[in-house]
């Protein structure tokens, strides 16, 4: 199943300076935050991807050229350093298209410049690229195939560590809850479309809310309901928090590494 993420937006909140990379390009251990999510989706077989390119398109398109495989995989090397044996690998099976969106360009307008890429699917996926989790994918594709829906997103609880605080009208507390309490759910950035989302999309307007929002009254939009893990790298402070959780070796989004993936869960 073809994965189209949306790689080349400017990412205002993770930016360093004049940093050319987009956020997706944010390193979480040896590999970028891209290649996680890429590799989610591997680990379930989607291994065909259409990355729509605009802010660091460089920055993609040179990582992937110049792609090591002996960064994340154990290797022999022999004869003097001239023969290299990979013990495995991650990209080989990989097919990735880089298409140019636009610097400026919505999520939305970004998917309506690929449509010949996956206009022909009869379900295709979808990705900020930008978010780690260990949502079951086969499941989430099989409830949106049973489904009548056009699109189903991916939603989780406010991952907020704040509190919202409750009063009466003499401002007495009379309760004080994590925002994640709240019967409340968010975008979670994980998408499951057929081509007939085309159909609502339209230029200069946002995917979200805008083009979703036309479902709505047509009951063709799912909502799948995910209280696992779930993290997003908006800022530099979440991206610390996943490389330290990368460091411990405790790394419940990579469910192709059971060593890391057992760690996390113990």
């Amino acid at each position: 199943m073809k994965v189209v993420l949306f790689c080349g937006g400017l990412g205002m909140r993770m930016r360093e300076g004049e940093s050319s990379a987009p956020k997706p390009m944010a390193m979480i251990g040896d590999r970028p935050l891209l290649w996680h999510v890429m590799r989610y989706y591997a680990h379930f077989g989607h291994t065909e991807f259409i990355l729509c390119l605009g802010h660091g398109a460089a920055a993609v398109k040179d990582y992937f050229l110049r792609y090591d495989e002996t960064l994340s995989n154990d290797f022999t090397l022999t004869a003097g350093g001239q023969d290299l044996r990979l013990h495995s690998a991650d990209i080989t099976d990989w097919k990735i298209t880089f298409i140019d969106t636009g610097l400026h360009a919505t999520i939305g307008e970004r998917l309506l410049r690929v449509r010949a890429h996956v206009q022909d699917e009869p379900v295709f996926l979808a990705n900020y690229a930008d978010t780690l989790t260990d949502a079951p994918m086969p499941e989430l594709i099989e409830r949106f195939r049973a489904s009548n829906a056009v699109a189903s997103m991916l939603v989780v609880p406010p991952v907020s560590s704040h509190h919202v605080v409750e009063m009466d009208d003499r401002g007495q507390v009379t309760a004080v809850r994590a925002i994640r309490e709240l019967m409340q759910w968010e975008n979670g950035g994980y998408f499951a479309m057929t081509p007939e989302i085309f159909d609502v999309l339209r230029e200069g307007e946002e995917m979200v809310p805008e083009a979703l929002a036309r479902l709505v009254p047509q009951g063709r939009l799912l909502a799948q309901r995910y209280e696992g893990f779930w993290r997003a790298a908006d800022t530099f402070k979440d991206r610390a928090e996943l490389e330290h959780m990368y460091q411990r070796g405790e790394c419940p989004w990579m469910l192709w590494d059971p060593q890391r993936r057992a760690a996390a869960v113990r």
